[in-house]
């Protein structure tokens, strides 16, 4: 997680264990630190201020000339053949990625105390990695869940017919929920967060990215427009998670011009030795 390496020594499990716990909240709530974080700032504005006028001419376009006669090609609700798809759009369901995520945490949060010295700082390294992941995922949804409530925009053929343009802001009804879509938001916030830390990884995650997105839409719970905004929304939410760590020196270093690049992490083999050496008797 995020602590010193080099923490307090303390006696006895729980202790270290909350000493851990604290130490991770501190740093990840501190005053920003880095020299460049301005510049940083500036260039995420500029990459927001793009991504947000780009995404607005699409979501526009779509819903003016692409959502109602998509949704008019895509099967029935509740066709039977389409069982396997309501499984795979699950992978994208923002309760499953963040349990999962916060589960990890924990399980890194209780073995931490159990270590020292080069194992320690190799499993503190993972820990700051997981946690932007997590706090990535968990910024866009909270995002998303609020533009939702807000816009209030219908899910497709609620009311019977297929319309673009049937909203009831700030209802609060599932059914005018659509926009955006929290499965979009959730998967590119996600590929996003992963890609970040682990480049190698980036085409693995935009494939299930959008295989999440083009699954919603096939099942009738959104519009194309919707699932547009959703990737909108996880994409700068992850963003600006990012600057929170690299502003604070967690995980991310900053480039002269402003570009946020990921710090060298622990490789699989290093990690490989500390799960061993934290599950040995």
């Amino acid at each position: 997680m995020a602590v010193e390496a080099g923490g307090v020594h303390r006696t006895g499990y729980l202790p270290r264990l909350g000493f851990v716990a604290w130490q991770s909240v501190m740093r990840l709530v501190h005053a920003p630190s880095h020299s460049r974080r301005a510049e940083a700032r500036r260039a995420l504005a500029r990459r927001w201020l793009g991504l947000s006028v780009l995404t607005a001419l699409v979501i526009g376009l779509l819903m003016f000339a692409v959502d109602v006669a998509t949704i008019k090609l895509m099967p029935p609700r509740g066709t039977a053949s389409l069982w396997p798809l309501r499984y795979f759009t699950d992978l994208g369901k923002s309760e499953y990625v963040l349990w999962t995520l916060a589960a990890v945490l924990l399980v890194l949060l209780l073995i931490l105390p159990r270590l020292n010295g080069t194992s320690r700082s190799v499993l503190i390294a993972f820990g700051v990695r997981m946690q932007f992941i997590f706090f990535a995922v968990l910024v866009a949804v909270l995002t998303s869940e609020v533009l939702k409530y807000a816009i209030g925009r219908s899910r497709p053929f609620v009311g019977g017919d297929a319309n673009a343009f049937y909203y009831e802001h700030f209802s609060g009804s599932p059914a005018f929920a659509s926009l955006p879509s929290g499965h979009a938001t959730t998967a590119f916030a996600l590929a996003f967060a992963v890609s970040a830390v682990w480049r190698k990884a980036t085409l693995v995650m935009f494939v299930y990215a959008v295989l999440i997105c083009l699954s919603r839409i096939v099942l009738l719970a959104h519009h194309p427009s919707d699932v547009v905004g959703g990737a909108l929304t996880g994409v700068i939410g992850a963003m600006f998670v990012r600057y929170w760590f690299a502003a604070r020196r967690l995980g991310f270093k900053i480039g002269r011009d402003g570009s946020i690049y990921p710090l060298a992490g622990p490789s699989w083999p290093a990690l490989k030795r500390v799960a061993r050496e934290a599950f040995a008797p």
